[in-house]
């Protein structure tokens, strides 16, 4: 029997359009922040958001405020889990799986701000390390433009 590594599970466009729309118009507060999906598969999810006036924490330097990197590393958290979700109900239709999202929510968050968020944008990366019947969890990472590690998160979403 192939394993996934040989014969990884590939989300239908259908699903990844309606994926997108969910994280990047109908979470309105994700519009707010700017997040743009770059990447998404069972394997793990990527983001950016770009540097805006609106989002600065600190004027004298220019930081992102910390409420900003710790709500994009929930959303990018949370949608690990629903792309590692979708890829074990692929029985399902895409529209079926995406209805699941109502269901989601966060049941806990912890972020580790190791260096102050600095640059013009900021990738966002997480991958989902247990999804179950009723939880699942995530490992999330918030990286400045040249890559540089500025803060990590981790956290459990109720999924039923």
């Amino acid at each position: 029997m192939p394993t996934r590594a040989h014969n990884p599970i590939v989300l239908e466009p259908e699903y990844l359009e309606g994926f997108r729309q969910i994280y990047e118009e109908k979470i309105v507060f994700n519009q707010t922040l700017g997040l743009k999906l770059v990447r998404v598969t069972p394997e793990g999810v990527e983001a950016r958001i770009d540097m805006r006036p609106e989002l600065v924490g600190h004027f004298a330097y220019n930081r992102i405020h910390g409420g900003v990197i710790s709500a994009v590393l929930d959303a990018i958290g949370s949608a690990a889990v629903m792309a590692a979700l979708a890829a074990k109900h692929m029985d399902e239709t895409p529209s079926k799986r995406l209805e699941r999202f109502a269901k989601l929510g966060t049941i806990d968050l912890r972020v580790d701000y190791l260096r102050p968020g600095i640059g013009d944008h900021f990738r966002i990366t997480a991958q989902a390390l247990r999804v179950g019947s009723r939880v699942g969890s995530s490992r999330m990472e918030f990286c400045g433009p040249d890559g540089t590690l500025m803060s990590t998160g981790a956290a459990a979403y109720i999924v039923s």
